[in-house]
């Protein structure tokens, strides 16, 4: 008697899916992270992120950090009124379209991102360093993952 063909279905590995494997290592990665900037600063994770994307773009809109971020508005716009009641963001309404709420930093913003990116730095750089010569590899893998798709 033949052997049976293999049964893709039964024999599915979760811990081998690879869409899997990435959403459980960013979340490992993630936590980790932000147990540091927790700790030492106060924040969440969804007020990293939108600190972290003020610093990269400057005045930005609810709507532009949630599509950067891939945070739903909802995350965004409460991570942004905590860090506005801190002091630490300004919230205007954009002049174009009434609609969108404007962010930038303060200054005060400003200094405690000043603070936060070498904690942030060196945390790459410890991560980077776990990995050793296969970063490269990954750093290449991530970029064909995240590059905007075409369409056709």
């Amino acid at each position: 008697m033949p052997d049976a063909a293999p049964d893709p279905i039964a024999d599915f590995d979760l811990n081998a899916f690879l869409p899997y494997r990435l959403n459980a290592a960013a979340a490992r990665v993630s936590r980790a992270f932000a147990e540091r900037y927790r700790r030492e600063f106060g924040i969440s994770i969804a007020e990293w992120r939108v600190l972290a994307h003020l610093h990269a773009a400057g005045t930005v809109s609810v709507r532009d950090i949630e599509a950067r971020a891939a945070m739903e508005k909802s995350k965004v716009s409460r991570a942004a009124s905590r860090l506005e009641a801190a002091g630490y963001v300004s919230k205007a309404v954009n002049d174009a379209d009434r609609r969108l709420v404007q962010l930038s930093l303060t200054r005060e913003g400003r200094a405690l991102v000043a603070r936060l990116l070498p904690v942030a730095i060196r945390f790459q750089a410890e991560l980077r360093e776990s990995l050793g010569p296969r970063a490269e590899a990954l750093d290449a893998a991530l970029a064909v993952l995240l590059a905007p798709r075409r369409e056709g």
